[in-house]
């Protein structure tokens, strides 16, 4: 087991490989982290871990007065995540790689925040974290993708059923659905993409990613989309979905 050590940014979302994930970033703990990224030269891919919170909240508490920016938190780098922060995360992240960190003045004098773009590249399992820095560290072990069986016939079967589920939620929303729009067809991108453009809660989409093996997470999926399809040719509408699936996090 070969393992490795990231700065771990814990989110209220999953990550997938393969999907981009824009953050504003403010909290002094992750601005520490951005910072040290921003020491790595631009043609180095800038990796951190992303991890779902199991138990915790994303945004620690905040103090009341001015903080020194240079200082570090009062609450630490695991506030809002209990004494022993591994326990409030899902066991499986994936890495991202920030190809865009742009810093932003705050209007509030707390110091400078960070517009960040990253990608997910790769899923790794959470081994240990470490909470002795100005931000969260990880002990990781990266995870392959194994494709498993039948994933190729699996793969044309989940694009069938999305194309139904798409059209079926744009019918409940009264809203037209965008046409021409281009999918893939490889196994494993058509997992992660189906993961991620589907209105599920963080659970759900928390077991996808970290499914054994290509097939076994298109299976899921058929799963999904079928039941997901049906029940909501049976609703008027359907109400706040966008709310499962804000494109940013607050940090």
């Amino acid at each position: 087991m070969t393992t490795t050590r990231l700065p771990l940014f814990p989110l209220n979302t999953v990550l997938f490989p393969g999907l981009v994930l824009p953050l504003n970033v403010f909290e002094q703990r992750y601005r520490a982290l951005m910072r040290e990224l921003l020491r790595i030269p631009e043609d180095e891919p800038r990796r951190f871990g992303v991890v779902a919170i199991r138990d915790g909240r994303e945004v620690a508490p905040t103090a009341t007065g001015m903080p020194d920016p240079t200082a570090l938190s009062e609450a630490g780098p695991a506030a809002g995540f209990g004494p022993d922060p591994i326990r409030a995360f899902h066991s499986v992240g994936c890495v991202a790689d920030a190809s865009t960190i742009r810093e932003r003045p705050e209007e509030d004098g707390e110091g400078d925040g960070y517009e960040v773009l990253a990608t997910g590249t790769t899923r790794f399992r959470l081994r240990s974290v470490d909470a002795s820095g100005p931000y969260l560290v990880a002990e990781v072990e990266e995870l392959t993708e194994e494709v498993g069986e039948g994933a190729g016939a699996l793969a044309s079967g989940v694009l069938r059923a999305f194309r139904a589920y798409q059209k079926q939620l744009a019918g409940a929303r009264e809203r037209t659905l965008a046409g021409g729009q281009e999918l893939p067809d490889e196994p494993s991108v058509v997992s992660y993409l189906v993961a991620a453009a589907t209105v599920l809660d963080t659970p759900t989409k928390q077991r996808l990613l970290q499914a054994p093996d290509t097939a076994t997470r298109l299976a899921e999926e058929l799963r999904i989309l079928r039941r997901e399809t049906a029940l909501i040719g049976r609703l008027p509408s359907v109400p706040a979905a966008e709310l499962t699936r804000l494109p940013t996090s607050p940090n």
